[in-house]
């Protein structure tokens, strides 16, 4: 019973994770318009780059960068010369906070899963929810610390 649970909430996770970013987004459009939302804009759960090595966030960035995923958000490319870092920050705070509420949707269902089903159910649901909304969050943050390090050289020149 266990190995089936692991499979069906691992299927689950997927399913719900992308069903997540719908809700994120819109759950982030109406948080947008609190005063709560500029705390969320500058969160910063990793702050060095030591440990986002240790938890493998480069190979995820190289994931994003490499597969179908580098056509998701289109409005976080840097093209040309001149970008707009401070636009194409608020891009990524809008990603990275979408994945965020996105993450602790899934993971109140695979709470309550882990409750109602069993433990190992619950803790499939989450492997595909860190990969999909988590890690996503994470490597958004390290990008915006990236890129307020060019604003402020910018800023200084």
């Amino acid at each position: 019973m266990t190995a089936k649970h692991i499979v069906l909430g691992f299927t689950f996770g997927i399913s719900i994770s992308f069903i997540s970013w719908i809700v994120g987004m819109i759950l982030n459009e109406i948080l947008k318009k609190t005063d709560f939302y500029s705390k969320l804009a500058n969160l910063n759960f990793i702050k060095n780059n030591a440990t986002n090595k240790i938890i493998g966030i480069g190979y995820f960035k190289w994931i994003v960068k490499n597969t179908f995923f580098k056509f998701f958000n289109q409005k976080i490319k840097l093209e040309n010369k001149k970008p707009d870092l401070t636009e194409i920050r608020n891009q990524m705070t809008l990603s990275e906070i979408s994945h965020l509420i996105a993450f602790v949707f899934v993971a109140i269902f695979a709470i309550y899963k882990s409750f109602t089903l069993s433990f190992a159910y619950g803790l499939a649901m989450m492997i595909p929810n860190i990969l999909m909304n988590l890690y996503p969050s994470l490597l958004q943050q390290e990008n915006k610390r990236r890129i307020d390090n060019l604003i402020k050289r910018n800023i200084k020149l």
